[in-house]
Protein backbone atom coordinates (compact mmCIF):
# COMPACT_ATOMS: atom_id res chain seq x y z
CA UNK A 1 0.00 0.00 0.00
CA UNK A 2 1.41 3.39 -0.94
CA UNK A 3 1.92 6.23 1.51
CA UNK A 4 -1.07 8.22 0.27
CA UNK A 5 -3.59 5.47 -0.49
CA UNK A 6 -5.52 5.69 2.78
CA UNK A 7 -6.67 8.48 5.08
CA UNK A 8 -5.23 9.22 8.50
CA UNK A 9 -7.19 7.96 11.47
CA UNK A 10 -7.70 4.20 11.66
CA UNK A 11 -9.94 2.78 14.42
CA UNK A 12 -8.32 0.60 17.06
CA UNK A 13 -10.01 -2.56 15.77
CA UNK A 14 -8.32 -2.15 12.37
CA UNK A 15 -5.01 -3.30 13.87
CA UNK A 16 -4.14 -6.93 14.52
CA UNK A 17 -2.74 -6.82 18.04
CA UNK A 18 -1.38 -8.87 20.91
CA UNK A 19 -3.97 -9.50 23.65
CA UNK A 20 -6.67 -7.09 22.41
CA UNK A 21 -8.64 -7.86 25.58
CA UNK A 22 -5.83 -6.17 27.56
CA UNK A 23 -5.99 -2.93 25.59
CA UNK A 24 -2.25 -2.82 24.89
CA UNK A 25 -2.64 -0.76 21.72
CA UNK A 26 -2.20 3.03 21.84
CA UNK A 27 -5.87 4.05 21.72
CA UNK A 28 -7.01 6.41 18.98
CA UNK A 29 -7.60 9.29 21.42
CA UNK A 30 -4.04 9.15 22.82
CA UNK A 31 -2.71 8.42 19.35
CA UNK A 32 -4.19 11.65 18.00
CA UNK A 33 -2.63 13.75 20.77
CA UNK A 34 0.73 12.02 20.39
CA UNK A 35 0.88 12.37 16.60
CA UNK A 36 0.04 16.07 16.88
CA UNK A 37 2.68 16.54 19.58
CA UNK A 38 5.39 14.93 17.42
CA UNK A 39 5.25 17.87 14.99
CA UNK A 40 5.55 15.58 11.97
CA UNK A 41 6.33 16.95 8.52
CA UNK A 42 6.07 15.19 5.14
CA UNK A 43 9.80 14.35 5.12
CA UNK A 44 10.30 13.48 8.81
CA UNK A 45 12.53 10.62 9.91
CA UNK A 46 10.61 8.99 12.76
CA UNK A 47 11.50 6.40 15.38
CA UNK A 48 8.70 4.49 17.09
CA UNK A 49 10.43 2.79 20.01
CA UNK A 50 8.34 -0.02 21.43
CA UNK A 51 6.12 -0.04 18.36
CA UNK A 52 3.90 -2.93 19.42
CA UNK A 53 1.29 -3.56 16.72
CA UNK A 54 2.35 -0.41 14.87
CA UNK A 55 -0.65 1.86 15.41
CA UNK A 56 1.51 4.96 15.91
CA UNK A 57 4.15 4.04 13.31
CA UNK A 58 1.62 3.34 10.56
CA UNK A 59 -0.30 6.55 11.23
CA UNK A 60 2.88 8.64 11.48
CA UNK A 61 3.95 7.24 8.11
CA UNK A 62 0.84 8.68 6.45
CA UNK A 63 1.87 12.18 7.57
CA UNK A 64 5.60 11.64 6.93
CA UNK A 65 4.86 10.16 3.51
CA UNK A 66 8.12 11.39 1.95
CA UNK A 67 10.17 10.39 5.01
CA UNK A 68 10.80 7.12 6.78
CA UNK A 69 9.40 5.55 9.95
CA UNK A 70 11.44 3.00 11.90
CA UNK A 71 9.24 0.77 14.06
CA UNK A 72 11.43 -0.78 16.77
CA UNK A 73 10.05 -3.76 18.68
CA UNK A 74 11.55 -6.64 20.68
CA UNK A 75 8.54 -8.92 21.32
CA UNK A 76 8.22 -11.67 18.71
CA UNK A 77 4.41 -11.89 18.87
CA UNK A 78 4.05 -8.12 18.55
CA UNK A 79 6.44 -8.15 15.58
CA UNK A 80 4.24 -10.72 13.87
CA UNK A 81 1.22 -8.44 14.27
CA UNK A 82 3.28 -5.42 13.24
CA UNK A 83 4.32 -7.09 9.98
CA UNK A 84 0.73 -8.14 9.31
CA UNK A 85 -0.56 -4.60 9.90
CA UNK A 86 2.15 -3.08 7.72
CA UNK A 87 1.18 -5.40 4.84
CA UNK A 88 -2.57 -4.83 5.21
CA UNK A 89 -2.71 -1.17 6.12
CA UNK A 90 0.49 0.40 4.85
CA UNK A 91 2.01 2.81 4.14
CA UNK A 92 5.12 1.42 2.49
CA UNK A 93 7.62 3.79 4.15
CA UNK A 94 7.77 1.85 7.43
CA UNK A 95 10.88 -0.19 8.29
CA UNK A 96 10.52 -2.79 11.04
CA UNK A 97 13.54 -3.10 13.33
CA UNK A 98 13.70 -6.16 15.60
CA UNK A 99 15.64 -5.80 18.83
CA UNK A 100 15.96 -4.25 22.24
CA UNK A 101 16.26 -0.50 22.58
CA UNK A 102 18.48 1.38 23.01
CA UNK A 103 20.94 -1.04 21.32
CA UNK A 104 18.62 -1.57 18.34
CA UNK A 105 18.75 2.16 17.57
CA UNK A 106 22.48 2.19 16.78
CA UNK A 107 22.25 1.70 13.03
CA UNK A 108 19.29 3.98 12.36
CA UNK A 109 19.55 7.45 10.80
CA UNK A 110 19.17 10.33 13.27
CA UNK A 111 15.49 11.14 13.84
CA UNK A 112 13.42 14.29 13.60
CA UNK A 113 10.69 12.85 15.83
CA UNK A 114 10.64 9.99 18.31
CA UNK A 115 7.68 8.23 19.90
CA UNK A 116 8.41 6.06 22.92
CA UNK A 117 5.68 3.60 23.85
CA UNK A 118 6.79 2.38 27.25
CA UNK A 119 10.41 1.37 27.71
CA UNK A 120 10.19 -0.87 30.74
CA UNK A 121 13.29 -0.82 32.90
CA UNK A 122 15.36 0.84 30.15
CA UNK A 123 13.28 4.01 29.82
CA UNK A 124 16.06 6.28 31.10
CA UNK A 125 18.68 4.76 28.79
CA UNK A 126 16.32 5.00 25.82
CA UNK A 127 15.61 8.68 26.49
CA UNK A 128 19.34 9.39 26.88
CA UNK A 129 20.05 7.74 23.52
CA UNK A 130 17.18 9.50 21.78
CA UNK A 131 18.19 12.90 23.19
CA UNK A 132 21.75 12.43 21.96
CA UNK A 133 20.66 11.46 18.44
CA UNK A 134 17.70 13.82 17.89
CA UNK A 135 18.14 16.38 15.13
CA UNK A 136 17.87 20.13 15.92
CA UNK A 137 14.27 21.17 16.42
CA UNK A 138 13.23 17.56 16.95
CA UNK A 139 10.59 16.32 19.34
CA UNK A 140 10.13 13.37 21.66
CA UNK A 141 6.76 12.04 22.80
CA UNK A 142 6.44 9.24 25.35
CA UNK A 143 3.24 7.47 26.38
CA UNK A 144 3.29 5.85 29.81
CA UNK A 145 0.60 3.97 31.70
CA UNK A 146 2.07 4.69 35.15
CA UNK A 147 2.37 8.17 36.61
CA UNK A 148 5.71 7.34 38.25
CA UNK A 149 7.29 6.45 34.89
CA UNK A 150 5.79 9.55 33.29
CA UNK A 151 7.34 11.73 35.99
CA UNK A 152 10.66 9.93 35.48
CA UNK A 153 10.54 10.68 31.75
CA UNK A 154 9.48 14.28 32.32
CA UNK A 155 12.30 14.99 34.76
CA UNK A 156 14.86 13.11 32.68
CA UNK A 157 14.09 15.13 29.56
CA UNK A 158 14.09 18.42 31.44
CA UNK A 159 17.49 17.49 32.85
CA UNK A 160 18.70 16.85 29.29
CA UNK A 161 17.79 20.39 28.26
CA UNK A 162 14.32 19.87 26.85
CA UNK A 163 11.19 21.93 27.34
CA UNK A 164 8.72 19.27 28.44
CA UNK A 165 4.99 19.03 29.05
CA UNK A 166 3.14 16.30 30.92
CA UNK A 167 -0.51 15.60 30.10
CA UNK A 168 -2.92 12.99 31.39
CA UNK A 169 -5.28 11.97 28.58
CA UNK A 170 -8.49 10.43 29.85
CA UNK A 171 -11.39 9.54 27.57
CA UNK A 172 -14.68 7.67 27.80
CA UNK A 173 -16.53 5.89 25.02
CA UNK A 174 -20.28 5.48 24.74
CA UNK A 175 -21.64 1.96 25.15
CA UNK A 176 -25.27 1.02 24.44
CA UNK A 177 -27.42 -0.41 27.22
CA UNK A 178 -30.04 -3.12 26.53
CA UNK A 179 -32.83 -0.51 26.46
CA UNK A 180 -31.02 1.57 23.83
CA UNK A 181 -29.75 4.23 26.22
CA UNK A 182 -26.04 5.03 26.34
CA UNK A 183 -23.54 4.85 29.15
CA UNK A 184 -19.92 5.95 29.06
CA UNK A 185 -17.10 3.51 29.82
CA UNK A 186 -13.80 5.10 30.84
CA UNK A 187 -10.58 4.10 29.10
CA UNK A 188 -7.43 3.77 31.17
CA UNK A 189 -5.72 7.16 31.41
CA UNK A 190 -2.47 7.67 29.49
CA UNK A 191 0.32 9.98 30.62
CA UNK A 192 1.85 11.79 27.65
CA UNK A 193 5.23 13.47 27.93
CA UNK A 194 5.94 15.80 25.00
CA UNK A 195 9.38 17.40 24.79
CA UNK A 196 11.36 19.69 22.50
CA UNK A 197 14.95 20.77 22.91
CA UNK A 198 15.46 24.41 23.86
CA UNK A 199 17.50 25.20 20.73
CA UNK A 200 15.57 28.18 19.39
CA UNK A 201 13.95 26.29 16.51
CA UNK A 202 10.21 26.57 15.99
Amino acid sequence: MTSTSRPLGLPDHAFAQKRPDKGLITKSEARAISLYSLGLTPDSVVWDVGAGSGSVALEAAVIAHMGRVYAVERDSESIRHLRCNARRLGPDNVAIVEGNAPDALDGLPDPDCVFVGGGGGKLGAILDCVAARLRPGGRIVANLAAMERALQAYERLRGLGFAAELTMASASRAKPLPDGALRFAALNPVFIVAAKRNDGAI
